[in-house]
């Protein structure tokens, strides 16, 4: 069974676009994973889920079909496995690394061709969410970069990458995210104060302060890559009025800090086992 890898053009921001149909995989509960040359559709990713995937349809000769999850798929030695199931991340050698498009009832048949069009109010919400997430990152590694005392890894504005070293999770919601962080004994030997953490609404100022800064702005965002395909690399780049900033990310955002009305975070703290969870609740408000 060959299957090629999915052409994805949803990281040039596209809703919509002609495909055939290139195999198709019974699912559980009677569903159809359908898989297509090209789609415009996001799926969820099973290493980082942090960005919920696309909705829509796909249109074919008989009529819309209910696109109601986007899986990615791998396959290895002529077998698909997809979702929960894929036992290897993006990119791993010796798989190919499709999107996955869940259907209820009747699926379109191999060859055949369809227009698949994703939920273009959704998407406009998650990418919000995403951008923020990022900015929000930036932000917060900004108002603790004096609680360092060592030097660690930076981040892409090159200051001390509190988020990348302390994260847990991080979930895109619509227009928003939450991200969870752990204070340890790693991190405290890695030379992070959690004394630093004390005045919670004092860091939040500062972070509003800067997003603050750079809503509205003239700097353009974007994804650039250099591959097509679904494993292809990806990164997110946005030029702040600071300078530019690039950093990995395979999901959606908006196209100019100037769509942007407000941003904004709150913080809450809790005592856990070992250390410190810091909980960061990112909303943004857009202009269109």
């Amino acid at each position: 069974m060959h299957i090629p890898a999915t052409v994805v053009t949803y990281p040039d921001g596209e809703l919509t676009g002609t495909a055939t149909v290139v195999h198709t995989v019974p699912l559980e509960d009677g569903r159809v994973g359908v898989v297509l040359d090209r789609t415009p559709f996001h799926p969820v990713d099973t290493a980082w889920p942090d960005q919920p995937a696309d909705r829509g349809v796909l249109r074919t000769s008989r009529g819309d079909v209910a696109v109601v999850e986007i899986r990615t798929g791998g396959v290895h030695e002529g077998e698909l496995l997809v979702g929960d199931d894929l036992p290897v991340r993006m990119g791993t050698d010796g798989w190919m690394f499709v999107v996955v498009h869940v259907v209820d009832g009747s699926a379109p048949a191999v060859g055949e061709s369809v227009e698949a069009h994703v939920d273009a109010e959704l998407r406009a919400a998650l990418s919000a969410g995403h951008t923020a997430c990022h900015l929000a990152s930036l932000a917060l590694d900004a108002a603790l970069a004096d609680a360092w005392t060592k030097d660690v890894p930076t981040d892409a504005a090159g200051r001390p990458a509190f988020d990348m070293l302390a994260i847990q999770t991080s979930r895109i919601t619509e227009y928003g995210s939450t991200d969870v962080y752990r204070v340890g004994k790693s991190l405290r030997k890695k030379g992070f104060d959690p004394a630093a953490l004390a005045d919670l609404p004092s860091i939040e100022e500062r972070a509003n302060a800067t997003l603050a800064s750079w809503a509205g702005a003239a700097g353009a965002i974007g994804i650039h890559r250099d591959d097509q395909t679904l494993a292809g690399r990806r990164s997110w780049r946005c030029e702040l009025p600071e300078g530019a900033v690039e950093l990995p990310c395979g999901g959606t955002h908006l196209t100019s800090l100037a769509d942007i009305d407000e941003m904004t975070v709150s913080l809450e703290s809790s005592e856990v086992p070992g250390g410190i969870e810091l909980i960061m609740t990112t909303s943004i408000r857009v202009t269109r």
